[in-house]
């Protein structure tokens, strides 16, 4: 029952990110979010100040490839090594190698230019959908995904969700600070990774609930040759 409930979800989830990030590519290809993405650049750029804008730095970094790497080889070492996950590593892997596969072909699909006002750092590429956000919510969101299960408390469930939601958020309000990305570009990169997530975690659970039935019908056939042998 458990895991028919997570196979449904993950579906309706996959299914729910899909309809908003196509809501979203549509207002961006119609110019109808100009306003809603400068209105929000001005209040996050009004925070500026020079400390800041060095943690920011810190957070885009922590976004970049080099570090998501990094990152992924300790929790693939961790996940491996302590928890014992064997087909867990399949999904974290194909989400995290998945998510910068899907971002470059959205960018090449939308071809949407970066912000061109008040850079703090400066990068090349097309802007729609964030890189950075895409990967903070692939990693962030399949760990919190693995390890859930592995804490038994509610303070300790709610400390990984915080800490995950807190890294994800910071990593995307990080790219609209610096000036490399529009809000629209970081909420669809939610969305498009949330999409990818979702329907990995759906494919994930139909292998699981397959394993199951196949353990469950082993079972069943152990104990009917048992039962014909002892008569």
């Amino acid at each position: 029952m458990k895991l028919k409930f997570q196979f449904t979800l993950a579906f309706i989830l996959s299914l729910l990110s899909l309809i908003c990030f196509s809501g979203m590519a549509l207002l961006i290809n119609g110019s109808k979010i100009v306003a809603f993405d400068r209105s929000i650049i001005s209040l996050i750029q009004g925070f500026e100040t020079p400390g800041l804008t060095t943690i920011m730095k810190c957070f885009t970094f922590i976004g970049s490839t080099p570090s998501v790497a990094v990152i992924s080889l300790f929790s693939l070492f961790f996940l491996y090594k302590v928890l014992k996950h064997r087909a867990e590593l399949i999904l974290f892997i194909a989400i995290i190698v998945g998510s910068p596969i899907l971002n470059e072909l959205l960018k090449l699909l939308f071809h949407r230019a970066r912000p061109d006002f008040h850079r703090l750092i400066e990068i090349n590429g097309y802007s729609f959908p964030s890189g950075h956000a895409m990967s903070a919510f692939a990693v962030y969101g399949v760990l919190s995904f693995l390890l859930w299960r592995h804490i038994s408390t509610r303070w300790g469930r709610t400390l990984l969700i915080v800490i995950s939601t807190t890294m994800i958020l910071a990593i995307g309000i990080s790219r609209i600070y610096l000036g490399v990305h529009y809000p629209s570009d970081v909420i669809g990169g939610y969305f498009a990774s949330g999409c990818w997530l979702a329907i990995a975690i759906w494919f994930y659970q139909r292998y699981q609930e397959k394993k199951v039935e196949q353990r469950d019908l082993l079972k069943v056939k152990n104990e009917y040759d048992d039962i014909s042998t002892r008569k």
